[in-house]
């Protein structure tokens, strides 16, 4: 290689070895040059977000989020919006599996997922629940809302994403009522005559203001001690009892007589007496069955008795005037579910047994406790002082209406005895549905135990003294066995002391003069465990 090309290679070397340092060098710079502005943009970033902090809090304490002029902050109504929008999407949330009720009115919610089963309960259109589970063929959801559970039809609920978009427009402040039972007041004061009805336990109600420990909701005022006040869903509400009770009858009859209407086993009159198989109390409900052709008679079944009853309209209510009027009687009664259910003294199976109930006795409820519920018996003295245990499921307290008895009325033999037996009983059933006087003596005005006996008896030259204690020392004893219409029969109070007295009016069933929500009834004779039963006509 000759001298000049070694110089010309040496050259271009020389050239590319300069370009390589050139170009490093302008990397290195960029790099540096990009850290340093990184640098600066954050200690930019820092000082501004310090300057906001800082300016935060104003001397006169006002937040330069609230001033006019900061493009940046939200006003006080977006500001309540943003928050409205959270407490929305909190509601909605609230449920793992949300349904929606898509109906107009309400949707009833029912005990079994079948059309027939007992409606306990109403979802009000846009009303949320938890839906638990599906029934196979898809018909029901199992759902809970309002603090219980039971079954909707399906198809007018709305799941998934639709659910959710119709709660949205759907949650509103609401009190939720966290006692068992609350007083709704006509103005925002405690004073007994300004009740004007009573909100349930997990009951919603959309508040239109709160003030002074008030909150103010549609129907009125209620004590703000007593409800949670939020955002949220309306959910279903719980059939009060009385409404449960009527609802146990799909075509519902109430009796409009002031004692006891008679059920035939026929519909026909022509039979006089004979055809009598049972006694439709003052106010009691049945079922209407079917209506005879002519549209004279009602075929009804009201508790275990099916028969036949005038469709007189001035002695039976049925559609609404009948739901009215049973709305009105129904009352919180003790139902006795077996037979010799001990009554003792005070609430505690410590205490003395002083009588036995029967199975399907029913009884006025006076004071429901933990695992004892206190009835009124008969008698007045009696009523402070009868408890009964539910714990061991023996006796459901419900609310309930009185239906029909079994009775058959006693025919007048050609017997002479039998015969003034017969009338005996007969005049003293004229009186059934009379009240129950302390110390009375009227048939008609109203009558005590022993003053109901002394008069039915009087009627027939029988004379007795006023009290169930005497009576029960005229005559003579007989046994159960032995005993027939007109015999009267003796029960105790908790010290064994005679103090209530009945009738025997034949077929295991008496007449007496019970208690002042009573009055005068037929009931079955063994009710309580009698002390002593006197034969005083013979």
């Amino acid at each position: 290689m000759s001298d000049t090309n070694q110089q010309k290679d040496y050259k271009s070397a020389l050239k590319r070895a300069r370009r390589r340092r050139n170009r490093n060098q302008y990397q290195k710079y960029v790099m540096i040059g990009g850290g340093i502005l990184v640098v600066v943009l954050l200690v930019i970033a820092v000082v501004l977000a310090a300057t906001r902090s800082a300016s935060n809090d104003t001397p006169d304490g006002q937040n330069v989020e609230d001033s006019p002029g900061d493009g940046e902050s939200l006003s006080p109504e977006e500001q309540a919006a943003a928050e409205l929008a959270q407490a929305v999407e909190e509601a909605v949330n609230a449920y793992s599996n949300l349904g929606i009720a898509q109906v107009s009115g309400y949707l009833n919610i029912r005990e079994t997922p079948d059309t027939g089963g007992t409606i306990i309960g109403k979802l009000m259109e846009g009303s949320g629940c938890e839906i638990l589970d599906t029934t196979e063929d898809g018909g029901w959801h199992h759902i809970s809302s309002g603090g219980f559970e039971g079954y909707v039809s399906s198809q007018y609920i709305l799941t998934g994403e639709e659910a959710k978009a119709a709660a949205r427009e759907n949650v509103k402040k609401r009190a939720i009522v966290t006692a068992d039972k609350l007083n709704i007041r006509t103005e925002p004061v405690i004073d007994p005559s300004n009740v004007k009805g009573a909100a349930a336990q997990n009951e919603r109600y959309e508040v239109i203001g709160e003030a002074d420990g008030w909150v103010q909701i549609s129907e009125g005022y209620v004590s703000a001690d007593y409800v949670e006040v939020k955002y949220c869903l309306n959910e279903a509400r719980k059939l009060d009892m009385r409404t449960m009770a009527v609802n146990q009858y799909d075509n519902i009859l109430v009796s409009k007589v002031d004692s006891y209407l008679n059920v035939r086993s026929s519909p026909t009159q022509s039979e006089g007496m004979g055809n009598v198989i049972g006694k439709l109390p003052s106010r009691a409900a049945g079922n209407i069955i079917e209506t005879s052709e002519d549209g004279q008679w009602y075929k009804i079944k009201s508790g275990n008795i099916v028969g036949y009853v005038s469709a007189d309209s001035q002695y039976i209510a049925t559609g609404q005037e009948a739901r009215d009027l049973a709305m009105q009687e129904a009352t919180l009664m003790a139902v006795v579910k077996v037979d010799g259910l001990r009554v003792r003294t005070e609430p505690s199976t410590e205490s003395k047994i002083w009588t036995q109930l029967s199975s399907e006795e029913k009884y006025p409820v006076l004071q429901q406790l933990d695992g004892w519920v206190q009835i009124e018996l008969d008698t007045a003295e009696d009523a402070d002082n009868a408890y009964l245990s539910t714990r061991d499921n023996n006796v459901e307290v419900r609310y309930a209406l009185p239906e029909a008895i079994k009775f058959s009325p006693l025919e007048e033999k050609a017997n002479k005895e039998l015969s003034r037996r017969t009338q005996i009983v007969n005049y003293a059933l004229q009186f059934v549905g009379n009240p129950y006087v302390w110390g009375g003596t009227s048939l008609t005005k109203g009558a005590d135990c022993s003053g109901f006996t002394m008069k039915v008896l009087e009627h027939f030259g029988i004379y007795l003294p006023h009290y169930s204690g005497s009576q029960a020392k005229m005559g003579r004893s007989v046994s159960s066995s032995e005993m027939r219409p007109g015999d009267l029969i003796f029960y105790a109070n908790s010290g064994g002391t005679i103090n209530h007295v009945a009738m025997y009016i034949g077929n295991g069933q008496i007449v007496h003069a019970a208690s002042r929500r009573s009055g005068i009834k037929i009931s079955t004779w063994n009710y309580r465990q009698p002390k002593a039963i006197r034969n005083v006509i013979d």
